[in-house]
């Protein structure tokens, strides 16, 4: 039995979103009107459609920049995307300055866990070893490694990007921001680079 859609509830679910009215509309159908469904649907499509774009060349674009009201910390970061006319489009900008002000906020060191040296890692193990070994005495090898690899993947995990909370939105990843943003404009999207500046730092 088809369940009766309104326009409302469309109207929500682009708000909360940012997709398109017409894939909302398919979400909430697919969700039998279920709103919370209908936002699992469009981000388990985003991620689809993000691995589908993985191979696609970036030819174009935007800079944007964020200073904070106090005028003492600020961001600057490179959004691409693969043609002109996304990267011309004003959500496209927003969503590189909404990128820019969530990092002047929560200070990430790297946009994804592949930009982590190996060195800074061993460093990491090496003061997290420590630890682990002092809280697990007499414990098992296996849970040793297990404790320290969860460990080490809660202190990167806060300092990639791609990982962390949005500010403006909890509920989703920067990494889910951008699918999102994938599954808008139907192209590959993708922070290519940031500069935090702060006085001080």
């Amino acid at each position: 039995m088809a369940t009766n859609i309104t326009t409302e509830q469309v109207k929500e679910l682009r708000d909360k979103t940012g997709i398109s009215i017409m894939q909302c509309r398919k979400a909430l159908d697919e969700a039998g009107g279920d709103m919370e469904k209908a936002i699992i649907i469009l981000r388990k499509k985003s991620g689809e459609l993000a691995a589908k774009r993985a191979d696609k060349t970036f030819g174009a674009g935007t800079v944007a920049s964020y200073i904070h009201a106090t005028g003492n910390v600020g961001t600057i970061v490179i959004l691409a995307c693969e043609t002109d006319f996304v990267s011309g489009n004003d959500e496209f900008k927003a969503l590189a300055r909404d990128i820019a002000m969530h990092i002047t906020a929560a200070k990430p060191k790297y946009v994804k866990t592949d930009d982590i040296s190996a060195d800074e890692k061993a460093k990491a193990k090496e003061v997290f070893e420590t630890e682990v070994a002092a809280q697990t005495k007499g414990k098992p090898e296996a849970m040793k490694e297990k404790i320290l690899e969860g460990k080490l993947s809660a202190y990167f995990a806060e300092q990639v990007l791609l990982n962390q909370a949005f500010i403006k939105n909890p509920d989703i990843t920067i990494q889910g921001l951008i699918d999102g943003a994938i599954q808008k404009f139907g192209e590959k999207i993708e922070v290519s680079k940031f500069v935090r500046l702060g006085v001080g730092e």
